[in-house]
């Protein structure tokens, strides 16, 4: 039997968040390769990410044997979804393709509580996991460096991406926190996005 290929999508938006969402596919498929794992990062190739505030999604899949399905340019049944932007979920089924038992991590002021109220299928998850990274990082500065092909002068998570992939290891049993540090360029945000990443398990 062919081992489970976890898939994990970013919901972001078209040009000031494309390097957020690409840094966090990026980040977490890098720390998983550390931890010995088969890898994939890669953006969608139907969203607009030229297009400014265009709702748009990046992928990462994790896997403990070779990925067979490397061009299958969709993640069909993500079991965590990543949303770097909260008003996303609104008119947004963010959850689309998932199965029972998913984690929903969503980068906002507001409590789960109050995000819960948006997801109409939210009996899909088992838990949600909310992180003030604008207010750990500021906001996500807009930068065409490290696009697709292109050379990342600025370096993997050193905005907002840092703290949301810290709170997805609070979440999550993906990757572990010593890897993350060890890929993304602005450990203290990832550190404090792991402490103060609140997590309601439902």
């Amino acid at each position: 039997m062919a081992s489970k290929v976890k898939q994990i999508t970013v919901w972001a938006r078209g040009v000031v968040q494309d390097k957020e969402g690409r840094d966090i596919a990026n980040g977490l498929a890098n720390a998983a390769k550390k931890e010995g794992k088969f890898t994939q990062a890669f953006d969608n190739y139907v969203d607009l990410p030229d297009r400014v505030n265009v709702p748009l999604r990046k992928y990462a899949r994790i896997s403990d044997e070779e990925i067979e399905e490397r061009y299958e340019y969709e993640n069909e049944k993500p079991e965590v979804v990543i949303v770097a932007d909260a008003t996303l979920v609104k008119g947004i089924n963010v959850l689309r393709g998932m199965e029972k038992g998913g984690v929903l991590v969503v980068n906002t002021d507001r409590k789960p509580e109050d995000i819960l109220k948006f997801i109409p299928n939210r009996d899909l998850l088992k838990a949600i996991v909310c992180v003030d990274a604008k207010g750990i990082c500021g906001e996500a500065t807009v930068d065409f460096s490290g696009s697709e092909g292109g050379v990342d002068a600025v370096g993997l998570g050193a905005g907002m991406a840092a703290p949301i992939l810290g709170a997805l290891v609070r979440g999550t049993n993906l990757v572990k926190l010593e890897n993350l540090a060890a890929v993304v360029k602005n450990k203290e945000a990832l550190y404090k996005g792991h402490e103060q990443a609140v997590v309601k398990t439902l």
